[in-house]
């Protein structure tokens, strides 16, 4: 059975602040081009923050994903603030007093997470948001899940579905937010929202996969 222990796991809130500050530039350049360009600049503001936070009182990955979740819901504006934030307490919620974190586990908290978005957002699948990535990188998880695969798998299974829904969004149309009122030429750009939720879902099976295998 492939599990890690939530004290261990504090490294996954470590890797995802690397991973948004070294791509602040890249997000916010591809923001640029159909929204306020602002993405990486408030997502890097909000991680970094809670860099310091941690560096002042470290614990496990439960408690390193409720501070994300705090800083990014009452610093960071925008939608993404409270969107991500969501996210990150709802994972949290779920994998609260759980000593070992395995398939089974992290299945629940996926699930959680995206029932948690949906209750402020409206986004679906097609309107050019982050729901392109989130929604069949954790559907691809649980059909791995369901087919008796390893966890190993299932965290590879994720990551494949959310660069190809990340990918997807580029030939999209935007439905939702500024980029909407922008029509056609919204298309041919990849929704920074979509892009960070592939670089926080990648790196966040990729730092499992350290502590797993």
């Amino acid at each position: 059975m492939q599990t890690f222990t939530g004290t261990s796991g504090a490294i996954i809130v470590d890797k995802l602040i690397l991973s948004i500050q070294r791509n602040k530039q890249y997000l916010s350049d591809i923001d640029g081009l159909i929204g306020d360009g602002d993405h990486g600049i408030n997502m890097n503001k909000g991680f970094t923050m809670c860099r310091e936070e941690l560096d002042k009182n470290p614990g496990d990955l439960v408690h390193g994903l409720n501070v994300l979740s705090k800083i990014l819901i009452m610093k960071i504006g925008g939608s993404m603030g409270p969107l991500y934030g969501k996210f990150f307490k709802a994972i949290a919620l779920s994998l609260e007093k759980k000593e070992d974190i395995g398939i089974v586990e992290l299945g629940n908290a996926l699930k959680a997470a995206v029932e948690a978005i949906a209750s402020i957002s409206p986004a679906k699948i097609g309107d050019k948001t982050l729901i392109d990535t989130l929604i069949p990188a954790v559907a691809a998880f649980e059909k791995a899940q369901q087919k008796g695969k390893s966890f190993s798998e299932a965290l590879e299974a994720l990551k494949v579905s959310a660069r190809e829904g990340c990918d997807s969004t580029k030939n999209m149309v935007a439905k939702l937010g500024r980029a909407s009122r922008l029509g056609e030429r919204s298309r041919g750009v990849l929704d920074a929202g979509a892009t960070s939720c592939y670089l926080i879902l990648e790196t966040f099976s990729d730092s499992i996969l350290g502590l797993i295998q």
